[in-house]
Formats: structure tokens, C-alpha cells, sequence
């Protein structure tokens, strides 16, 4: 695939701009600090070093909602500086068909769970609760708004929340791909192409620890991807499964899977995923400009986020630093 619209050269000063600000990101060696700190107060003074507000005097309650304040400047500022727009979409995407997700179980529970809406979607939350619960689909994308419809059928149908979700989730990844292919670059199509093999094979590892049939597992898989959903839902063991991702960038990863399968600790499998996900991202260091260190650095910001919410939450709880070091993710910068 050749790179149709993501002209490298429109990427010059952001590109710069970013790896000025990569150099603020929190690091496996700033990690470490923050959990040696002496008590919750002291890391979240260290943590403004990396560009966070003050959290030392913070609820649980406080915390998140400064960290998603974080995310949403942080994601509306980057959207504003792309040359691409649909870039943002990659990283958007995912977060209109969570709220979509949410609200799904919501209905099939007879619940509100509004606390667990992003506001880092493409569609404002109010926006997309008002789509769903009165039908009105007409300033929703078109496959957003379909898997919706969609959706609310599989659940009025089948009353269970899992199989709209499936629908969903088919639709977010098929969202992923068309602007992949839209953008015409090979490294966002490489890395639409791990989340799939990622998500594909966390579920499969799932339905096999679970017992579920090769069919169940079949109308779980996402297309897309580079390893065929058939050959995946025809692997019968660990080892076949292993065996189905042994020449890609998750082969350490469906090792793990497999031992998972036997026994092994889901946690250490799941980071592995991650990880594997991190160090292909990793090769956008290599490049000077261009839209990779864009897309790089969108997601590592999201995995820093993430290691942030577990640091602070953790030792806020009196979780063991230990314990908060041992669940961490692989770090960009």
C-alpha cells in the first residue's frame, strides 16, 4: 500500500512539537520514582514534573475526573494541530462506540451509568444518549448509527448484553480500517492491524478458558487484522492457537495466551498484548517526520494516561507499590 494522503512533509512542525513534549512524558525510571515515593502526596507532586495538575489533596472521585479533563484538552488540542483530521478519528473512534457500549448495558440492566461515558468521542455524549434511546440516527456517522440499530435488536432479540457488544465491536474495527485505508499509510494500517490481532486474540484466549464453542467464537472475532478469523476459530488447542499468531508481532504474546489457556495468569497475557502493541509504535521513532510520531504519540499519551490513573489510584488505596509495578505497561518514552 503507498501512502496516497498522509504527505510526510505537512508533518514537519508537529512532528518537532511532539518530540518536545515526549520529552515531559512519564518514563519506566519516572514510574519507579513515583511509587518509591514516601506517601500519595509526595508522588503527585513529583508527577507535576510530567505536565499533571497537583493531585496530592485529590479524592479517588477528584482524580478521575482531572485525569479525563487531561485527556479531553489533550486530545482537543492534538485533533486541532493535524494535518489529517481523520488521524483523531483513529483515536476517537473507540470511545463513541464505548459510550454506545455502555448504554447497551445500561438498558439491559435497567441502570444509568452515565459516570462511565468518555467525553472524548466524536459525538457528544448527549448527542449519542438522545440517538440511541429515541431513534434518531440522522447526525450520527452511518456505522456508528447502523451498529446501533443494530444492536438494540440483537438485545430486545436475545436479552443478552455480550451479543450486542459483538456487533459493536465488529463495527468500531470496520470503522478503523475504511480510515486506514482512507489515510493511505502503512503504519496506521499496521496499527489498526495489531489492535485486531490483539483483540482477536484476547477474545479467543477468553472463549477458550470458558469453554465456548468454535461458532461462539466466530461471531466474536473481528475481520481485518493479519491472521484470517477462520484460522483463529479453527485452532482446537493453546498450542494451534500459539500457532496461528507464530509469525507476527504477537507471537510472544499467543505464547502467553496459550498458558493463559492452561492456567496462567490472564494479567501477564494482557501485557504482553499491550506491550506487543507499544513496541511496534515504538518504531515511529525512527521516523524524523511524518504522520507515525502523530499517531505514536496519541497513543503512548493514552497508555501514560493509563499508567497514571493506575500509579495514583493505586497508592491512594494503599495498594503495594510492588504490586501497582508488576500490572504496568511498557512505557513509549
Amino acid at each position: 500500500m503507498s501512502d496516497k494522503k498522509c504527505e510526510r512533509g505537512k508533518y514537519l512542525y508537529l512532528s518537532a512539537h511532539l518530540r518536545a513534549k515526549e520529552a515531559k512524558m512519564l518514563t519506566a525510571e519516572k514510574a519507579s520514582r513515583l511509587l518509591d515515593s514516601a506517601d500519595f502526596t509526595e508522588a503527585a507532586k513529583q508527577l507535576c514534573d510530567c505536565g499533571y495538575e497537583d493531585m496530592s489533596g485529590m479524592s479517588m472521585d477528584e482524580i478521575t475526573a482531572a485525569l479525563n479533563a487531561r485527556k479531553e484538552a489533550v486530545f482537543r488540542d492534538l485533533v486541532n494541530m493535524l494535518p489529517d483530521k481523520e488521524i483523531g478519528d483513529i483515536f476517537r473512534i473507540k470511545y463513541d462506540y464505548h459510550n454506545a457500549k455502555v448504554l447497551i448495558k445500561a438498558e439491559a440492566m435497567g441502570t444509568e451509568r452515565e459516570d462511565l461515558l468518555s467525553s472524548v468521542g466524536r459525538m457528544k455524549t448527549e448527542a449519542l444518549k438522545t440517538a440511541y434511546f429515541e431513534e434518531s440516527f440522522a447526525f450520527c456517522p452511518d456505522a456508528l448509527a447502523k451498529s446501533m440499530m443494530e444492536a438494540k435488536r440483537v438485545l430486545n432479540r436475545s436479552e443478552n448484553p455480550q451479543l450486542a457488544e459483538f456487533v459493536l465491536d465488529k463495527a468500531c474495527y470496520g470503522e478503523l480500517v475504511s480510515v486506514a485505508k482512507k489515510l493511505g499509510s502503512r503504519f496506521i494500517s499496521g496499527y489498526v492491524d495489531i489492535l485486531i490481532d490483539c483483540a482477536n486474540l484476547k477474545t479467543a484466549v477468553r472463549c477458550m478458558r470458558m469453554g465456548k464453542s468454535a461458532d461462539f467464537l466466530r461471531n466474536a472475532l473481528i475481520d481485518g487484522g493479519s491472521v484470517y478469523t477462520e484460522k483463529i476459530a479453527a485452532a482446537n488447542s493453546p498450542e494451534a492457537l500459539a500457532a496461528a499468531f507464530a509469525v507476527t508481532k504477537l507471537r510472544s504474546a499467543a505464547a502467553a495466551g496459550a498458558e493463559a489457556v492452561g492456567g496462567g495468569r490472564m494479567t501477564a497475557f494482557e501485557l504482553a498484548c499491550d506491550n506487543a502493541v507499544m513496541a511496534y509504535l515504538k518504531d515511529a521513532k525512527l521516523v524524523s517526520y511524518g504522520e507515525a510520531p502523530a499517531v505514536a504519540y496519541f497513543a503512548a499519551f493514552e497508555a501514560e494516561l493509563t499508567a497514571v490513573r493506575m500509579i495514583m489510584t493505586g497508592l491512594k488505596a494503599g495498594i503495594a507499590p510492588d504490586t501497582i509495578r508488576e500490572r504496568l505497561r511498557d512505557f513509549y518514552a
